[in-house]
């Protein structure tokens, strides 16, 4: 099923790094909400930062929302 929000991140790898994707492409990983901002300015949003990202309707979060960043400590 395709997402219906144009920018997916996704849930985070073993190295705390979430793919990020607008539409069909692969902007990168992102670290935290400053690396997503980034990628969407660099995807034509100029004004985002990262309580746009953190908040933006336009993100689907997937395995955790704008503050799931790594895996929780065992």
């Amino acid at each position: 099923m395709a997402s219906v929000k144009p920018v997916v991140v996704y849930p985070p790898a073993a190295d705390g790094g979430r793919r990020v994707r607008v539409d069909d492409q692969f902007l990168g990983i992102a670290y935290g909400l400053l690396d997503v901002a980034e990628f969407l300015r660099r995807a034509g949003i100029e004004d985002a930062d990262e309580a746009y990202a953190a908040a933006s309707g336009l993100i689907e979060w997937r395995g955790g929302d704008s503050g799931t960043w790594g895996t929780d400590p065992v």
